[in-house]
């Protein structure tokens, strides 16, 4: 039953680690970019701490505009902007680029919704002890909020996954291409079974580890 999958080994392997490459650099961009950018839609907004409409309302523009796009439409609407980075259109590197787009939009809005859910109370009583934005956001905003952002996260990640079995489309490789390629237009049912049980395996990982983290950090 096993036959092919002991052949292709070598290949998943890399596979695996072309997965890990991706969804790495989609994390990272999403902690980098989009938890900043979630936090400034959050001051922003109507009754911030920071409120300024304009750029408000530009920043919601743009995070609903790349999250209306599926994922294959940005990541081949993407391929111009990934040539002119990078020189290239083709390989993990290259379709990270379209992924950490994606990442930094979805946990943006994620971030922004985690911070929302912050007691105004808690707020108010820092404000009233005189408390700067800064010692606000940092001190009480953040603190209050880390089990959400985490729980954000890890939706986040799982999500990332998905996205990254799509980068066949551009070469990107990844655990995805490979069991289409092997699994599906060669019909090597071993591969394909085990691929979707290693994914399976991924997920649940990630989504225990990151659960049981959001728990630990959880007040309430």
């Amino acid at each position: 039953m096993f036959t092919h999958l002991s052949e292709r080994l070598p290949e998943l392997v890399e596979a695996l680690w072309e997965t890990a490459t991706m969804v790495g650099i989609a994390t990272a961009s999403a902690l980098l970019l989009g938890l900043p950018l979630g936090t400034l839609m959050y001051l922003s907004r109507r009754g911030g701490l920071r409120e300024h409409a304009a750029l408000c309302a530009a920043v919601n523009s743009v995070v609903n505009l790349i999250r209306s796009f599926p994922f294959l439409i940005l990541l081949v609407a993407l391929i111009p902007v990934t040539r002119f980075l990078l020189g290239t259109s083709l390989g993990t590197v290259a379709a990270s680029v379209p992924l950490a787009v994606a990442a930094v939009a979805y946990y943006s809005r994620l971030s922004e919704q985690s911070l929302l859910e912050v007691d105004a109370g808690v707020i108010e009583a820092a404000t009233a002890l005189g408390a700067t934005v800064r010692e606000i956001l940092f001190k009480v905003v953040f603190v209050e909020a880390l089990p959400g952002l985490l729980l954000g996260l890890t939706i986040s990640i799982v999500s990332f996954i998905s996205y990254s079995t799509l980068a066949g489309a551009v070469g990107g490789g990844g655990i995805g291409d490979f069991a289409i390629r092997y699994g599906y237009y060669r019909f090597e049912t071993d591969v394909m079974v085990t691929t979707m049980a290693i994914i399976a395996v991924i997920v649940q990982a990630v989504q225990f580890g990151g659960g049981r983290l959001s728990r630990r950090f959880d007040k309430r």
